[in-house]
């Protein structure tokens, strides 16, 4: 398997408790869902970026994914196709992370995100990618 742990920094850590705050959603692993949704669904690749230090926080790739873990790593590969990258583990693994804290960043940032229905405003408005 291509990811086994999603971790999340300090800054992705707190963005995920102000959305929790803002939304209600109870869980990280459905926000962060929504994250990686709302960036995969952006046309441009992710910044580069250096992770530094520990985890700020750790969930199973099945937990992130749930029942639909499977998906969410074929819309990863897909990605990576798309965006002219190889397709092995560590190139998913880092494309993951980039992408998530990018969706993160997005969701985050958005002050129109205060429920569950901003929540899904934002990202029916959300660009698709090509």
């Amino acid at each position: 398997m291509a990811i086994e742990t999603v971790r999340i920094d300090e800054q992705g850590r707190e963005q995920l408790i102000r959305l929790k705050r803002h939304t209600g959603i109870e869980h990280f692993n459905v926000l962060a869902r929504w994250a990686l949704c709302a960036s995969l669904a952006e046309p441009t690749r992710p910044p580069m970026r250096l992770f530094k230090g520990e985890p700020a926080l750790e969930i199973a790739w099945r937990v992130f994914g749930g029942a639909h873990h499977d998906l969410y790593l074929a819309l990863l590969k897909q990605r990576c196709v798309h965006d002219g990258l190889p397709v092995d583990d560590a190139t998913l693994h880092e494309q993951f992370r980039l992408h998530l804290h990018r969706g993160l960043g997005y969701l985050a940032a958005d002050k129109s995100i205060r429920s569950i229905g901003g929540l899904a405003r934002r990202l029916d408005e959300t660009p698709r990618a090509a």
